[in-house]
């Protein structure tokens, strides 16, 4: 053993001798950057490297928030009014039911908004007649569109609804 040589220095050291670390997967290739001015830099890689979405780790009343700042446009793929309807009110109950919620701490709670359902029925239709009219100057949807990359997800209603025809 060298002087001042620790017993793991030394394990790795003899490794290396044995060629232990040759043919590692990787091997030459230079190593991802690290973004030192950010300290989360860790995690924004490991969510991109699974493929995951930083609002999934939002709170509830957020997630709520969120999805409501996209309706109608989110809904203009779904065709049948009364299934608009239907997840609009299931998107109410859930905010009724998160604002039933207990709140730890002395801190008020975020809130997110209920919608009016005949409101966003109306830019719904609305959505759809502008989606049909132009479907009707450029050719059907998705005749020149590849389709939904892998990297797209589908939305919370278009999962709920597979789930519930698959019953």
């Amino acid at each position: 053993m060298r002087p001042q040589e620790t017993w793991v220095e030394r394990q790795i050291r003899e490794a290396a001798e044995r060629g232990e670390f040759d043919d590692l997967p990787g091997a030459g290739r230079p190593l991802r950057e690290v973004d030192t001015s950010d300290p989360d830099w860790w995690i924004r890689r490991k969510m991109a490297d699974e493929g995951l979405d930083a609002g999934d780790a939002l709170p509830p009343a957020l997630q709520l928030r969120r999805e409501a700042a996209g309706y109608p446009a989110s809904l203009v793929g779904i065709r049948v009014e009364d299934d608009v309807r239907e997840i609009l009110r299931d998107y109410n109950a859930r905010v009724l039911r998160e604002r039933r919620r207990p709140v730890a701490g002395p801190a008020s709670p975020v809130l997110a908004p209920t919608v009016d359902v005949e409101e966003m029925v109306v830019g719904w239709r609305a959505l759809r007649e502008k989606v049909a009219a132009h479907e009707s100057v450029s050719g059907p949807a998705g005749a020149a569109d590849p389709g939904p990359t892998a990297a797209s997800r589908r939305s919370w209603w278009s999962r709920w609804r597979a789930r519930r025809s698959s019953r």
